[in-house]
């Protein structure tokens, strides 16, 4: 992707925009530790469960700072890097604060055990009426025992999720966890499309090795959608980003990884490497996301 031309000729790659306010679809606060327990996991982990993957973690929050200090922290990076909307997982317990505090700025998802049956379509329903819940974040690798996409586990989640309006993200791919990794097949997408036509999915996390049949599947299902969420911008798929400058420019979404894995100093540096269109743009950062979760 680097050395591509550069161009604001409609059509040519150009780079980001600074006047596009973002809306990042995978934030969060800082803590004394990266990322709670993987429930399938059995290898032990010290700093991230993924930690071979991530060389330059953002730095734990130190302990003597209060743990809620940090969701000022990152709203003062979203106005450094022009994010307007923030989606948090609501399992942090400082996510309910930070939607009181900050409601123009952060919108929230809740993670979802399918395990748990009609108390999970019920916890949904509650959020929903409670805090305005936006949406559903999937980790099929990680649940115990996992669970894959098409799963009938997940089946009653994927009706109150059509019932709402509100979109599953769903971690896709090669998990970095070492857990088991055929949970996540991005061809298991295929029957849940299918048998969900109205659910709108939200693909997280790479989708790696099976990117190019992530492409034909955003191609197929008009409710599929992809997000950049955990991967710094130079390891961007280039069949992605190829898809989004051709045929895909309303399916492709940012999602960023602050703090779990990624700094949003590094991110947004190398993004301006990514050769988009002058036309993409403003859907990646902004317009697909607001259209998906359902905002103005």
């Amino acid at each position: 992707m680097r050395g591509v031309p550069r161009s604001s000729k409609k059509g040519l790659p150009m780079p980001r925009p600074r006047d596009i306010a973002a809306i990042d679809t995978l934030i969060g606060f800082r803590d004394y530790a990266h990322a709670p327990a993987v429930a399938s996991e059995r290898v032990k982990w010290d700093r991230h469960p993924a930690e071979y993957m991530f060389k330059d973690l953002p730095g734990e929050l130190d302990a003597d700072r209060a743990r809620e200090s940090s969701i000022e922290e990152t709203i003062a990076k979203m106005d450094e890097f022009n994010i307007a909307i923030g989606v948090i997982h609501t399992n942090d317990d400082r996510s309910l604060q930070a939607l009181n505090r900050y409601p123009d700025r952060f919108v929230g998802i809740m993670p979802v055990n399918p395990h748990l049956g009609m108390d999970s379509v019920r916890a949904i329903q509650k959020a929903y009426d409670e805090i305005g819940l936006r949406g559903i974040s999937m980790f099929p690798s990680g649940q115990n025992p996992p669970c894959p996409i098409n799963d009938k586990h997940w089946y009653p989640i994927y009706a109150k999720c059509v019932e709402l309006d509100i979109p599953a993200f769903c971690t896709t791919g090669v998990p970095g966890p070492r857990i088991p990794m055929m949970p996540q097949y991005v061809g298991h997408l295929d029957e849940v499309c299918y048998d969900f036509p109205e659910l709108k999915i939200v693909m997280r996390h790479g989708a790696e090795p099976w990117v190019d049949l992530a492409v034909k599947l955003l191609l197929k299902w008009p409710n599929l959608y992809y997000s950049t969420s955990a991967f710094a911008p130079k390891y961007w798929p280039e069949e992605i980003v190829k898809f989004a400058n051709t045929r895909g420019e309303d399916k492709i979404i940012y999602g960023g990884y602050f703090p779990m894995g990624l700094d949003l100093s590094r991110i947004f540096r190398e993004m301006d490497e990514v050769p988009f269109k002058e036309s993409v743009w403003p859907k990646f950062l902004h317009d697909n996301a607001a259209r998906v979760l359902g905002l103005s």
